[in-house]
């Protein structure tokens, strides 16, 4: 009974057929858009704004390329996490969720390697207007990668406490779009940012 409840509150579907989780989470994204957009945005209008050096002028294209990468093979093991909970395999669910979340900290962590080559080479967030639109938008991307990683996590620990089968698999299906946008986001903000010449 418990099982059919859960299903039945699992599938709220909108007039348009798509369930109603699902619907929220697309216009949740939907916001993120306009705001990464107005952030990125910011980022060309001021880059070479100020004195002092800028982020363009210290980039290690090489390395951030290999932190990109990571990041996108992320994605991969998110579709076979979900791919897991959808054959009811639940240790093959935690292992790529695991997995998925180990990528996103390598991001993380090259991230704030990053950030500290930036600042010892003299350029913090108050050096100037580029300064600061960098590192708060790349900040921003950051911020989301680690929430998502703590979504990740948080549903390892519900599968080893049985909280998740087969049945909601829509939890992890929702857990994979947020990250797949956060991915996106990333291909963008790398080839406007970093690759695309001040």
């Amino acid at each position: 009974m418990a099982t059919t409840e859960q299903h039945v509150e699992e599938h709220h579907h909108t007039s348009t057929g798509l369930d109603n989780k699902k619907m929220a989470m697309w216009a949740f994204l939907g916001s993120e858009c306009l705001l990464f957009g107005a952030l990125i945005s910011a980022y060309l209008l001021y880059r070479k704004r100020g004195p002092g050096k800028h982020p363009a002028d210290l980039y290690d294209i090489p390395f951030t390329s290999v932190s990109s990468f990571v990041l996108l093979m992320s994605s991969l093991t998110m579709v076979l996490a979900l791919s897991g909970i959808q054959r009811g395999d639940g240790r093959r669910l935690r292992v790529w969720l695991v997995a998925t979340a180990v990528l996103g900290m390598t991001f993380i962590a090259g991230q704030v390697y990053e950030f500290t080559t930036f600042v010892k080479e003299g350029m913090s967030l108050t050096s100037n207007a580029g300064a600061s639109a960098f590192f708060v938008l790349t900040g921003f991307h950051g911020t989301h990668v680690s929430i998502g990683i703590i979504m990740l996590l948080s549903l390892v620990g519900l599968s080893l406490a049985g909280k998740l089968p087969a049945e909601r698999s829509l939890a992890v299906e929702l857990a994979g779009l947020y990250w797949h946008f956060v991915d996106i986001v990333w291909i963008v903000i790398f080839t406007v940012v970093y690759l695309v010449p001040s």
